[in-house]
Parts: C-alpha cells; structure tokens; sequence
C-alpha cells in the first residue's frame, strides 16, 4: 500500500502513534507548534513548513520575493497561533541544477525581508540538490517563545464560547482560482488585492502575541487557518472535545472576493469554508470578554474581529446555520497534502 491510501492526517496520526510522551509541560504533535518546557524562563515553540514548486507555488505565477516572504509567513502564522514570538529560522533548500541564481537571489530577498520585518534571525540551514527533481524545496524550521502560562492551545475551547476570527476568509482561494480560470469583468485593483493574498499572505503576528497576552482566560483556544475554516475549525474542535455552529451568514467576505465570485460563478462562502491558505487567526473567546477584545484588537493591530458561530456540545457536533434558521452538518472539506488535486 502507497501513502496514497492515506490523507494527510491519517499519516500523520499513524506516523506519531508510537512517539514517546513528551515530558511534563511539554507539547508535541497536534498544536500549531511543539510547546517545550526547558525549566526556566520563557516557553520554546518550534514548528517547521515546506513550500513545493508545482504544489505551493510556481515560479511563472508568483514574484519571486513572494515565494521567499510566504515560506517564512506560514511558520509565522504557525507562532502567532500559540500567541508567540518569532526568534530563529533555519532555511533548507533543495535546489534543482535548472534553477537560476537570479531566481534563488530574488526568493532569498523575500526570506530576508520577511524575516527583518518580524525581527527573526536567520541563524543556518542546508542546501541540496534535488538530484533528478526539477522542483525546487524550501523548508524552514523557525523557534519562538511564549511567556509561561500564556500559550494559547486548541484544546481549551469550552461550550458557550464564542468562534471568532480575524480579517476576512477565502481570498487566497480566490487569488488562486484566478490564475487557474480568466475572471471577465474583475477589476485589476481586485485581481491584485486576492493574488496577493494567495502569494504573499499576512501572518497574524502581533494580534495572537495581544490575544495570548489576555489575562484571565478570555481567550480560551486558537489556531491559525491553513487548511480552510471547515477543517481548522474540526482539528479545535477534536482537540478540545466539544462541537460547534457556524453562522453562514457572519462569515466576513471582502469585496473583492464577492466579486470575483460573481465573475466565475462560485459560491463565495465554499472558498470561505473550505479554501485554506488564510492565515487568518480562529479562536474561542468567553462571550463576557468580546467587547475589550474586539476593541484591543482595533486600537491596537487596525485588525478586525468577527464572531461566526458558538462552540457546543459534544453531542452537537459541527454545525452550519442558515439564515432562514435551519441547520446542515459542517462537513470537513479542506487542504489535504497527499491529494492529487492539490497542485496549483
């Protein structure tokens, strides 16, 4: 049997069944990064992400300092996720012999100002040839911190909590379809504002570092969106043992996405639901603490915050709620790795 049997979270599940427990205080497999306890001071987190030519990314579709800023953005997001603070990079590249040094001079300018904007040292790496792979690799392994006692998990959500989320969902999705399908009648103003959030997506830095700053519990689990909100939303759910309900209709959609729907005639809401590559932040709040979240998140980050739906219980499992006030179940439907669809 191939991997090919497999979906990514099914591998990943049978590759770490047999990992020894982490150490007290110590997290593992199955946040937005590995949480270790060295016994003083701030917490480590430590997390690390690949982009593949022809899966994340092709050379003819994105600038090249694109492709180096989202490499270092995804492991970012992966730390603003658990509320962090971004310190050291490792870079692995595997270079295919066809790829010009112009090529891999503007991808690392990318790298580089990425990570100087987010005050992130690039401390080593590795470099290797793909042999006879003509697609470039690049991986990057990045350590933060986290104050003791404030690293936000997925495991915390409690029914009666609100779901929440920063900015708006789909528009990488969207970026995306419109370098697969010509879009008649779409502004260049729009075209460029959805590209780019496909190409160079924003890492929600300084709001999780505010969200896990939160004394007393407001803030009760988070991660990043990745894989798409339908199946984030299951991996918090699973991790903290309860249900959900989504409101459809407080989904935030940006305009320029409304009208690049309306262009290709997609539903608008599946690339919400289900598109991925967001890097938007989605997090349970206690009801009683919104109003000062929402306006920290405001005064502080310019960031807007949506409330799109409740957790519940278990016995609920996840939900969609409609306008007209009937219910469908929420039915994962997001990024798998090991799809053969999933190339761009």
């Amino acid at each position: 049997m191939d991997i090919s049997a497999f979906g990514e979270f099914e591998l990943i599940a049978r590759l770490t069944a047999g990992l020894a427990v982490p150490a007290s205080g110590d997290i593992g497999v199955g946040d937005d990064c590995a949480l270790l306890d060295l016994g003083r001071g701030d917490l480590l987190l430590a997390t690390c992400d690949s982009q593949v030519e022809g899966v994340h990314f092709t050379l003819q579709s994105s600038p090249l300092e694109h492709i180096g800023r989202k490499t270092l953005a995804i492991n970012l997001s992966d730390i603003a996720a658990m509320g962090g603070t971004p310190r050291y990079a490792l870079v692995s590249l595997l270079l295919p012999p066809r790829l010009s040094i112009e090529a891999l001079d503007g991808i690392y300018a990318g790298l580089r100002a990425q990570a100087q904007r987010f005050d992130t040292a690039i401390v080593g790496g590795n470099i290797s040839s793909t042999g006879g792979s003509p697609q470039l690799v690049i991986d990057i392994t990045l350590l933060g911190t986290v104050e003791r006692g404030h690293a936000l998990l997925r495991s915390g959500a409690h029914a009666g909590d609100l779901i929440c989320v920063t900015g708006s969902l789909g528009d990488s999705a969207a970026g995306l379809q419109t370098f697969l399908r010509p879009a008649a009648n779409v502004s260049p103003q729009d075209l460029q504002a959805l590209r780019e959030r496909h190409t160079s997506p924003e890492p929600r830095v300084r709001e999780g570092q505010l969200l896990g700053s939160l004394e007393g519990g407001k803030v009760t689990a988070m991660l990043d969106i990745s894989d798409g909100l339908s199946g984030d939303l299951t991996h918090l759910c699973e991790r903290s043992g309860c249900g959900a309900r989504v409101d459809l209709a407080s989904i935030p959609l940006s305009s320029p996405l409304l009208r690049v729907a309306r262009s290709l005639q997609h539903d608008p809401l599946d690339w919400a639901l289900h598109g991925g590559e967001d890097y938007e932040l989605l997090f349970t709040l206690r009801p009683s603490a919104l109003d000062e979240v929402r306006s920290a998140l405001q005064q502080q980050c310019a960031t807007p915050l949506t409330v799109i739906g409740e957790i519940q219980p278990l016995t609920s499992g996840l939900t969609l709620s409609y306008p007209d006030g009937h219910s469908e179940p929420l039915h994962p439907h997001s990024w798998d790795h090991l799809k053969k669809e999933n190339k761009v």
